[in-house]
């Protein structure tokens, strides 16, 4: 009965033509069932399996750590150590930078992903652990110093994938598939370092075309660490496995990985190695999520009750965090708590008004910018009493003035024009979606 309430609550989301979904149910460290919905390639028309495999995108981010803990467990490693002892090249921005800031997401970097956005970058570029290493030596500032502050940063997944690397002497694909996958029997699992890598029972990426069809989603990613492990909801299964039996790593390392951080004045966060650590509806969990392209995946264990959902898809607009929970109320309902009905808002939130400007008092904003960071240039001109902003690569963003020189735009959440001693524009700087604050742009000419 309950793997058909399992199979209803997806066959009511996904068609039986369209991209979908795989599902794994864990129980005491065995898989109590599993299905796959929808199709894997459609162009063959291939369907999904529990055998398929997917790009999980962040839900990378635990096995990353999970290396780290190894070779820190052996002492080649130690998770204080400030980060340019194993990475010389990244910039020195005169506070230590440790190990444990890129784990928790604590060590101020910018994000890898909005600042390749910015630089106009697109999801279907070939993108390389290279081509972020370069990136991140181009860094100018932190958004904070470390420690200060938890802001979710892909950059520091990257550099910890780098730092096995050169711990290790291995390929962060073959350290992890030698100490991690292989020993789990984990065999259809691996971290796809070569986008041009051939791979067998593969689910390709779709997103929605906005007409009741479907379209490629592209993804050409060759770097590691932040995201690009490819697995089935069948090898997830035995890593969750490893949680309570801990064959792998034993009970040091998987106590480490369950560790929540905490910031500088001694508040702790809800984030572990790679795990986001919580509680629904009054039971404990750890788990992850993780996007990229059209794939979307979810994985949540309830540690107390020995119960795990993953749920893997390759169609951008599904939600499988919404699906794990959903399975977990079928298999739980009876040590769930009652849902909670939703709290009213007490206080009104106003937004922020626009801004009265006319296009002659917009003029002296209009100029060629330039970041030396990202090696990019923008170009801002005016255009029916408005200001554009435009790159040779990205669309065009139309720029509110929301206060005396300062702006905002579709993923330009600030953009505040700096000025001299005679008051002229010198540049601006950009914070974007959270994860980019104060990007410097200088102004080149008018």
């Amino acid at each position: 009965m309950k793997e058909k309430n399992v199979d209803t609550l997806f066959e009511q989301i996904i068609r039986n033509d369209s991209p979908g979904a795989a599902v794994s149910v864990i129980k005491d460290g065995s898989i109590i069932y599993k299905n796959g919905y929808g199709i894997a390639n459609m162009e063959y028309d291939i369907r999904i399996t529990p055998s398929t495999i997917f790009h999980v995108a962040s839900v990378s981010k635990q096995f990353t750590t999970f290396a780290i803990a190894i070779l820190a467990d052996q002492g080649k490693s130690l998770l204080d150590d400030d980060i340019h002892k194993y990475l010389p090249e990244v910039p020195d921005f005169g506070k230590k930078i440790n190990i444990c800031h890129l784990i928790y997401h604590t060590s101020g970097l910018r994000d890898q992903w909005e600042l390749l956005t910015l630089a106009g970058w697109r999801d279907d570029d070939v993108i390389t652990q290279e081509h972020i290493m370069k990136m991140v030596r181009n860094q100018k500032e932190l958004n904070f110093d470390p420690g200060d502050e938890y802001s979710y940063c892909n950059t520091g997944y990257t550099l910890l994938a780098e730092i096995v690397e050169r711990v290790s002497g291995q390929s962060f694909r073959e350290f992890t598939r030698v100490n991690i996958f292989e020993p789990l029997g984990m065999q259809n699992t691996h971290f796809h370092d070569d986008h041009e890598m051939i791979v067998k029972n593969m689910a390709y990426s779709y997103s929605s075309d906005g007409n009741g069809g479907f379209k490629k989603s592209v993804l050409n990613f060759a770097n590691v660490g932040a995201t690009s492990l490819f697995t089935t909801v069948e090898d997830l299964a035995k890593w969750l496995d490893n949680f309570d039996k801990k064959i792998v790593g034993g009970a040091s390392i998987i106590n480490q990985m369950l560790q929540k951080g905490k910031l500088n004045n001694g508040k702790e966060i809800d984030y572990a190695f790679g795990l986001a650590i919580g509680e629904y509806r009054g039971l404990k969990t750890f788990g992850h999520s993780g996007g990229d392209a059209g794939y979307r995946s979810h994985v949540v264990c309830f540690p107390d009750q020995k119960f795990c959902v993953v749920v893997l898809s390759n169609l951008g607009s599904f939600s499988p965090s919404d699906l794990a929970m959903r399975v977990s109320d079928v298999y739980l309902a009876d040590q769930l708590a009652p849902i909670k009905p939703k709290e009213e808002l007490k206080e009104e939130t106003k937004e922020q008004q626009p801004v009265e400007v006319n296009l002659a008092s917009l003029d002296e904003y209009v100029g060629s910018y330039y970041s030396d960071e990202l090696g990019t240039e923008y170009t801002i001109v005016g255009k029916d009493a408005k200001l554009l902003i435009q790159h040779r690569r990205n669309d065009d963003v139309t720029l509110t003035c929301i206060d005396k020189d300062i702006f905002s735009g579709n993923s330009i959440s600030k953009l505040a024009f700096t000025r001299d001693e005679s008051n002229n524009i010198t540049g601006f700087m950009l914070t974007g979606w959270g994860r980019v604050r104060n990007l410097r742009f200088v102004k080149r000419f008018n």
